[in-house]
């Protein structure tokens, strides 16, 4: 251990004359410490936020979804399918089409996005089929006794608003109708509730429903404009080499969109909160930094007699700025370690008992996890370690260019 070192640490836990500056250190120490576990506490808000809400995403949908050009329509998606999973890369695809109805009961009446759907290919690219909570997904493929309504599936929150459970019959009103001569005249037919979904987001809970691909088409896409091919890829986060991979093998006549553009808005307003947040709490450590330049300027003007002597004994100014510039240090590493272990404590808590409660129709979850990432973690404790550096130059500069002759002078 260097005499520094040694001096310094004798300086941070002897008693002084001076009792303002002992309570200054411990102001500096807890305020470096709330700055960094304010800090680890909102990154891993915003993290786990982000990631709870992708996989959410992720569930609910593809990773890259294939349909035709404007104009264009596909009559048999069977063929597509085959050719998008002989792509490198390709984990699973599966035949979809999409449209929009109006859902009604006796009690309830809501629009909904609605999916036809082959549950057992569906398996192989979202999570849906696996997040039915009543009921039955193999459901979707019986007709019904006697060839009756076709079965459809319900988002939870769409069930709710519908009054509807298992077994009801749901009217359902398609804007893809026939036209006659007093206009277009909507079509209108019977649906049989088979199961509910309950993915986790509340978009998809309160305003999506599932039919088999067969009856999604007669009612909703007979031209097969909306036919789609939906894509789960090995790396999801490859979707743009993916995206053009398919392409290649498809040739024209194909367009792809996947769940980054889909959500673009979504994780960018996520990401500048998370850097807004970062910065704004960060400054909490600047302004504790500030602490830790009262606490040496204070130090040093009572060691200025301690000061004359070590230089006049043969100590080098660099020597002397070493010395207080590890006080500093100690001080900022003793704040950054217990904000640290704070901020990673506090961040498991809430995770773990699940504190923070978010409304579900604005968050799409009903609470809020914490996921800390270590690179982020080390990236906080090294910045705040950086500051408290910063901070200890100017005193100890200035303890660095005390005259020995001047501070002895009235002793």
């Amino acid at each position: 251990m260097s005499w520094e070192l040694r001096v310094a640490l004798r300086y941070l836990t002897a008693r002084r004359k001076q009792a303002f500056i002992s309570v200054i250190s411990g102001v500096a120490i807890v305020g470096v410490a709330v700055g960094v576990a304010a800090v680890l506490i909102a990154l891993g808000l915003m993290t786990g936020l982000q990631s709870e809400i992708r996989a959410r995403i992720l569930g609910a949908t593809a990773h890259v979804s294939v349909f035709p050009a404007r104009g264009g329509s596909v009559e048999d998606l069977a063929p597509v399918v085959a050719l998008v999973r002989q792509v490198p890369g390709v984990a699973g695809a599966a035949p979809s089409v999409y449209g929009k109805a109006l859902l009604t009961t006796p009690t309830g009446a809501a629009a909904a996005t609605l999916k036809g759907i082959v549950p057992a290919e569906e398996r192989t690219v979202t999570d849906v089929v696996e997040k039915v909570r009543e009921g039955s997904a193999a459901a979707l493929a019986d007709p019904g006794p006697g060839g009756g309504p076709p079965p459809i599936l319900l988002g939870s929150a769409l069930a709710e608003a519908l009054n509807a459970r298992v077994g009801d019959v749901v009217t359902l009103t398609s804007p893809r109708g026939r036209l006659s001569p007093v206009g277009m005249i909507p079509r209108v037919s019977r649906v049989r509730v088979v199961g509910t979904v309950k993915t986790g987001l509340y978009e998809f809970d309160a305003s999506w429903a599932y039919l088999p691909l067969e009856a999604a088409r007669r009612l909703i896409d007979e031209e097969g404009r909306t036919a789609h091919v939906e894509v789960r890829l090995d790396d999801m986060f490859a979707v743009k080499a993916g995206a053009r991979a398919i392409l290649d093998r498809l040739g024209d006549g194909y367009v792809t969109t996947d769940w980054v553009e889909m959500n673009q808005a979504l994780y960018s307003a996520l990401w500048i909160e998370k850097v807004a947040v970062g910065i704004a709490i960060g400054l909490i450590v600047a302004v504790a930094a500030l602490n830790i330049v009262a606490t040496l300027v204070l130090m040093v003007m009572e060691k200025h007699k301690d000061i004359a002597i070590l230089v006049s004994m043969g100590a080098s100014r660099g020597a002397i700025m070493r010395l207080f510039m590890l006080q500093g240090m100690i001080i900022g590493a003793m704040g950054t370690a217990l904000g640290g272990s704070l901020g990673a404590s506090l961040c498991w808590a809430l995770d773990h008992f699940r504190v923070v409660r978010v409304p579900e129709s604005v968050y799409q979850i009903a609470w809020v996890p914490f996921r800390l990432l270590p690179g982020e973690a080390l990236v906080v404790l090294a910045s705040a370690l950086a500051i408290c550096f910063l901070a200890t130059l100017y005193p100890a500069r200035g303890a660095a260019r005390l005259d020995p002759a001047e501070a002895l002078r009235y002793e």
